[in-house]
């Protein structure tokens, strides 16, 4: 979903771009041939890989932790030895992972200098994930995106709740205060060129909205449903929201963290979508 756009934007600014997948084929690389013949001549590297954690078609259990975790670290892993064997490493290695590295609270504000990583399931996967990008003493500059929930048209989030919006039976998750981190798609493909092109920049980025902070999943429902033309008047009570995600998952839901893009606005990031009635609708138009 994040690499067609960020595909389309790195093209349409004259880069070429190369996936690595499962299968090979034509500007494709599979996993395999990456292990096996290392990598190819390039610029820079970016990593996008993750099972999609809220699939509510998959029950939570530990084979699907398993591949949550191994779908992203291992996939980091492989992409990072791979740059510390290449005999002309790239100059850029771009990690995108989640805000989830932040502890949910209704009151904390957290910057990309905020601690973090240590207290539940994903906080840990988000460190475990982050780690296994470092390679020490490599010339390529490492950039770590943490990504609040990615709206945009044909995926993500937006794409599992446009059909009970547009019946007027949406409305806000729980108690609908919990904070919700956001971004648009065009502006996550935006920060991830951003600092593929910006020579000096590397460490943590936060790729929120700026006005992020201030949203809560109520304001987003609300938001969401006049971009349509209908009313938010049913919550989803909390206790259906663990019934179909399980308790661990619900968490991702039912709490937030109020994040701040501050390092990303400071390295010069403008944002397309800053408000969220505005990137909304340019995703229902």
């Amino acid at each position: 979903f994040v690499g067609r756009a960020l595909t389309q934007l790195l093209r349409s600014r004259g880069h070429e771009v190369t996936h690595v997948s499962r299968q090979g084929g034509e500007d494709r690389l599979s996993w395999e041939e990456l292990s096996r013949s290392g990598l190819p001549l390039c610029d820079a590297v970016v990593n996008l890989a993750g099972e999609n954690v809220l699939n509510p078609f998959r029950r939570w259990s530990d084979a699907f932790c398993r591949e949550i975790i191994s779908s992203r670290v291992e996939t980091t892993r492989t992409l990072a030895e791979a740059i510390a064997n290449a005999e002309q490493p790239p100059r850029a290695w771009v990690l995108v992972t989640g805000v989830g590295y932040y502890r949910p609270s209704p009151t904390a504000e957290y910057t990309e200098d905020s601690r973090g990583g240590d207290f539940d399931f994903f906080s840990r996967l988000v460190s475990s994930w982050e780690a296994a990008a470092l390679i020490p003493g490599s010339p390529a500059r490492g950039v770590v995106v943490r990504s609040g929930v990615v709206l945009g048209r044909g995926g993500g989030a937006i794409s599992q709740m446009l059909w009970p919006f547009r019946l007027g039976l949406g409305g806000p998750l729980g108690s609908g205060l919990q904070p919700f981190p956001w971004i648009h798609i065009q502006d996550l493909a935006g920060i991830v060129c951003h600092a593929l092109e910006s020579e000096s920049l590397q460490g943590v980025l936060n790729g929120v909205s700026p006005s992020s902070p201030t949203t809560s999943n109520g304001t987003f429902a609300q938001e969401l449903a006049a971009a349509l033309g209908r009313p938010a008047l049913l919550p989803v009570p909390a206790w259906a929201v663990r019934a179909v995600f399980g308790a661990e998952r619900a968490v991702m839901l039912l709490e937030g963290q109020r994040v701040v893009p501050k390092r990303t606005l400071e390295s010069g990031y403008h944002f397309i979508f800053p408000d969220l009635s505005r990137a909304l609708k340019d995703i229902v138009a």
